[in-house]
């Protein structure tokens, strides 16, 4: 499936896209070729705002401060490059051949950079009533999830907290497997020089913040 069906979008002016999708080593390569970083500012500005108008009408429940810990979760740059993923953006990024051969593709901040440069190119294409129902078809599953429990604190938080009386440190091992479109990854937390949970998910984030979760049941089921 193409880029654009995967976005919902087919745009009237290709180059828009395809700028989006020009990472600055490119450009500090080839000084006369311009880079997604003005789209990606764009692009940033325009999720906060998509993102922040949908918490405010759909969950009328969350007060000024849970909105604000939703809204920071769901635009993470952890968060963005899940969404990169699921869009293969990895594959569709042009790259300065430096920058490929160490693994551009696959890295976050690369992924994530790229997702918010899309959505800017989307918004200066088709305007803000598109570009809105592409982040929230993109987005209404995470914010759902993250508004349930906006002030709970993360598993990685909670267990780092709860070690730290003992003077440990978790310590994450992340192995990632698959495509970029469908990458998978596990992740396995290690507690004084054992391992005491593990975990899997869509992102790395997800894999370690399950390992987290599993030590804490661990810990908890070890102290009664």
């Amino acid at each position: 499936m193409s880029l654009e069906n995967l976005l919902g979008h087919r745009f009237s002016n290709p180059a828009l896209l395809r700028l989006a999708l020009t990472h600055r080593s490119v450009s500090s390569d080839d000084p006369a070729r311009k880079d997604n970083e003005r789209l990606e500012f764009l692009g940033d500005a325009v999720l906060q705002l998509v993102v922040t108008t949908l918490l405010y009408d759909a969950y009328p429940h969350l007060a000024e401060g849970q909105m604000a810990k939703v809204r920071a979760a769901v635009v993470s740059k952890g968060t963005l490059a899940e969404v990169a993923r699921t869009l293969d953006l990895g594959n569709h990024i042009e790259l300065a051949t430096s920058e490929d051969a160490t693994g551009g593709r696959e890295k976050e901040s690369i992924l994530a950079d790229a997702v918010e440069a899309v959505i800017g190119a989307v918004y200066l294409d088709g305007g803000l009533d598109l570009v809105e129902k592409v982040v929230v078809a993109l987005w209404a599953e995470k914010v759902a999830d993250r508004a349930r429990q906006p002030g709970v604190m993360d598993y990685k938080t909670r267990l780092q907290e709860r070690v730290a009386r003992d003077g440990w440190r978790p310590v994450y091992r992340v192995e990632g497997s698959g495509p970029d479109h469908d990458r998978r990854f596990s992740a396995v937390v290690t507690l004084n020089g054992a391992d005491y949970g593990s975990g899997e998910g869509r992102s790395k984030k997800q894999a370690e913040q399950a390992a987290a979760r599993e030590a804490l049941e661990v810990l908890n089921r070890d102290r009664r």
